[in-house]
């Protein structure tokens, strides 16, 4: 797909936006002065795959955290700030790699103004963060309440401020509970701006149904060609948001290193538990976090139907039999495998696929 090609800007080693690869975010939700609780989080999203994390800063005691985070951490750390402008100043000052703020609520011009010069100074890009909740009360009488024109109109309009002060390193981000309304919001976005788009539903709901309304509204926009980083956001554990994300651009085929599985839903020709071996297989790969360091997909398959054509198109793959499956590698059939033997088959020719590619790197 064509992506729409923004500006770039650096969140501390990364490249975000520019057509660089998107960026996956997450937030820690640990107590903000739990700060071993919060570093653990934060090392347990980097295993899992999240280069950008974020984290509440409401006092200058966690201001004085950032240092620990940067020094025992690998991903890239946003402060997130709400209301008073010397936490930004303090953050930009510390040494974070990019600062969110809702200018709107920061104070006046000259409050911004401040910000935006110690982020100028230190090299600190400026999330600006819009959500229908926070939208000006002039906005809301002009369109009538927070409809995806007033909340992108809210974000050009915060932007302008901080470009009328020279800074220019800005990202974008419109969220909305409503995916189709974040979906329109971003769309205007895109035509009206060069801005980098952060994207995410929020309030989006536990594991289940906030990972399929992120589905919708970041995969909707991803495979637009719109969008830069992706935050997941989900009412579960903070690593299950990095999972979904993984898959999300899996899915929309902008996954650059991953397994891919696939599996057919079964049918009454369906003869071994395919149901089961698809979700084992999963598992042990989720486990293992394997980085093939490219994309290789694995085919579960329960029949001979469709089996064969299907595990023939992925790099490995089963086509179920009578309590037994034939194993396909590359398009040929390697050998018939017993029902109980064909996640530990599968898994290893996964492993070994990996291993090889590593090697050819």
């Amino acid at each position: 797909m064509k992506r729409k090609i923004t500006r770039s800007v650096r969140v501390g080693s990364l490249t975000l936006g520019g057509g660089a690869r998107i960026l996956i975010q997450s937030m820690t939700n640990s107590p903000a002065h739990d700060r071993e609780g919060t570093i653990s989080q934060i090392k347990a999203l980097e295993e899992a795959g999240c280069d950008i994390v974020r984290f509440t800063v409401p006092d200058m005691e966690t201001v004085s955290y950032i240092e620990y985070y940067k020094q025992n951490s690998r991903a890239a750390l946003v402060a997130d700030i709400h209301f008073d402008h010397r936490l930004a100043v303090a953050c930009a000052e510390a040494g974070i790699d990019k600062i969110r703020i809702n200018p709107g609520n920061i104070g006046g011009s000259e409050k911004v103004r401040e910000v935006a010069r110690a982020c100028e100074k230190n090299r600190v890009p400026i999330r600006i963060g819009v959500n229908s909740g926070s939208l000006e009360k002039r906005l809301l009488e002009k369109f009538g309440g927070p409809t995806p024109q007033a909340l992108a109109q809210s974000a050009v309009d915060q932007a302008r401020v901080l470009e009328d002060f020279g800074f220019g390193d800005i990202v974008l981000s419109v969220k909305a509970s409503n995916a189709a309304a974040m979906i329109e919001a971003n769309r205007i976005l895109s035509e009206t701006t060069d801005y980098p788009l952060h994207l995410g539903v929020t309030e989006a709901g536990d594991a289940y149904m906030g990972a399929i309304k992120s589905a919708v509204g970041i995969g909707s926009l991803l495979c637009d060609g719109i969008g830069d980083t992706i935050r997941v956001s989900l009412s579960a554990d903070v690593v299950k948001e990095v999972r979904a994300a993984k898959d999300i651009l899996l899915a929309c085929g902008l996954c650059q290193s991953g397994v891919d599985i696939i599996s057919c839903p079964t049918c009454g020709r369906t003869k071994i538990d395919l149901i089961s071996l698809a979700a084992s297989l999963r598992e042990r790969v989720e486990k293992a976090a394997l980085d093939p360091g490219r994309l290789i997909r694995a085919a579960v398959m329960g029949c001979a139907v469709n089996g064969p054509g299907e595990a023939r198109e992925a790099d490995v793959g089963i086509a179920g039999g009578d309590g037994c499956a034939l194993l396909f590698k590359k398009g040929e059939i390697i050998k018939k495998i017993p029902e109980d033997k064909i996640v530990d088959t599968l898994f290893g020719e996964i492993v070994k696929l990996c291993s090889e590619n590593r090697k050819d790197v």
